[in-house]
């Protein structure tokens, strides 16, 4: 008869059996009597009553009848039609949205501060903005974000026409002014 041949030890199983028996040696001496002491202490308390569950309220379904009413999913047609009039008629004031933007109509006028003004090849207006950088502007220039346009500069204010929504799809004028800052 031949020999089984042998196989290597399985080492990992090893390792596991060993951990798993130094696990329960460290229970063998425990005293279970303060675990024993403190169920029993629970278990003397005395008994109350259990508060009954909360009624539950039944609410009516609701069937929604969307019969007449828009799409909320569409755009509005109101406001196309009233942008379709004005642009069809083509009275009225509206702002130039193709016209490249100006670095101070990335602030709302009240954040700028007028800080002084220079003169030479006309009046320009010294501007300071919120990230204290000082610009220099002059007539024809754009600030705010209401497409301020610049009409006219004296030595202690900024004269501006702006274009403001009226209603949706409306424009009007307001003229407004920034004041040299003290």
């Amino acid at each position: 008869m031949k020999p089984l041949p042998r196989k290597k030890p399985n080492y990992l199983s090893i390792v596991l059996i060993m951990l798993g028996s130094s696990g329960l040696i460290g229970c063998a001496d425990k005293d279970p009597s303060d675990l024993r002491g403190f169920v029993a202490e629970i278990k003397a308390r005395p008994k109350t009553q259990i508060e009954p569950l909360p009624e539950i309220k039944l609410v009516e379904p609701f069937l929604f009848k969307p019969n007449g009413l828009r799409d909320p999913f569409k755009p509005n047609e109101k406001i196309d039609l009233a942008e379709a009039a004005g642009a069809s008629v083509g009275l009225g004031v509206k702002p130039d949205n193709t016209r490249r933007k100006e670095e101070l109509e990335a602030y709302p006028l009240d954040s700028l501060r007028m800080v002084g003004t220079v003169k030479k090849d006309g009046i320009w207006a010294l501007i300071k903005a919120v990230d204290k950088t000082v610009h220099r502007v002059q007539v024809g220039n754009y600030l705010g974000k209401n497409h301020g346009k610049i009409i006219r500069i004296v030595e202690d204010k900024i004269e501006l026409m702006e274009i403001v929504a009226d209603k949706p799809g409306t424009w009007r004028e307001q003229q407004t002014s920034l004041a040299l800052a003290e």
